[in-house]
């Protein structure tokens, strides 16, 4: 017969954590229990943990197919448990699949959202945080059909950005303007090379940020510096539109290259 190695209260204490981490409490409590007795059949693991026994064999087949236990062809059939190390792992490699998956899922309901409209009303977002700014811009262009139009001095996202266009569905067609361009540029990439506008003499502070307009449809604006951090416009008014795109045509066919 075994005994509990140590007092319930640790098992219970042990228990809360693996329950941070996706576990059920009676799974928690099953597993602590085989850890304190490999081997153990099922009778044993509901003396040791405190599961009723209706319960017991559930959580170890739920435990199973967590890969959290091993299953022996014996009789009475008798259980191992993976080692905590790699148990936890697992745990954490789940919890990181399912939480990419939902950001996935989120972003795409977002993305698709009909925003609201009040009256005759032009609505204009703001997003702060670099962060933030990064993955709305990155989501905008994922979504984009027909054509991109980009206008950008911003070094500090600009390999991500080259990624994100390259990958682009190959009927997207995508305009840029920017100081300067050196990865290889698809035929569908059309990338125009402009000076940047002068910084008025503002000394010690670099300003960057970009137009981003999607289909015609979407425009994302930002602008801010590494010391100041950057702020952003959203908007699918056709205002917005118009504006930004009047000012991106504006770069690609008056400012000097």
């Amino acid at each position: 017969m075994y005994s509990m190695a140590e007092p319930p209260s640790s098992g219970a204490s042990i228990a809360e954590l693996l329950k941070s981490l996706g576990l059920t409490k009676y799974e928690a409590l099953v597993y602590v229990a085989l850890l304190q007795a490999p081997g153990a059949t099922a009778t044993e693991l509901h003396e040791l943990s405190g599961v009723p026994r209706a319960s017991v064999y559930p959580v170890l087949e739920r435990l199973s197919q967590k890969h959290l236990v091993s299953i022996s062809h014996a009789t009475p059939k008798r259980f191992n448990p993976v080692k905590p190390e790699d148990a936890v792992n697992s745990l954490l490699a789940s919890i990181e699949s399912d939480a990419t998956k939902a950001k996935s899922e989120l972003s795409r309901i977002y993305l698709q959202a009909a925003r609201p409209v009040r009256g005759d009303q032009e609505l204009i977002w703001s997003i702060h945080g670099d962060e933030q700014i990064r993955s709305r811009l990155l989501e905008l262009l994922r979504g984009a059909q027909s054509r991109v139009q980009i206008l950008f001095y911003w070094d500090h996202l600009k390999q991500e950005l080259v990624t994100t266009l390259h990958s682009l569905h190959e009927k997207v067609h995508v305009d840029i303007i920017t100081d300067r361009f050196t990865a290889p540029v698809p035929d569908r990439i059309h990338v125009t090379v402009r000076t940047p506008p002068d910084s008025g003499g503002v000394s010690g502070k670099y300003l960057a940020g970009g137009v981003f307009i999607v289909d015609g449809k979407q425009a994302l604006v930002v602008m801010g510096s590494k010391e100041e951090g950057f702020t952003a416009l959203y908007s699918e008014a056709p205002g917005f539109i118009r504006l930004f795109t009047m000012y991106w045509n504006f770069f690609s066919n008056w400012l000097p290259a």
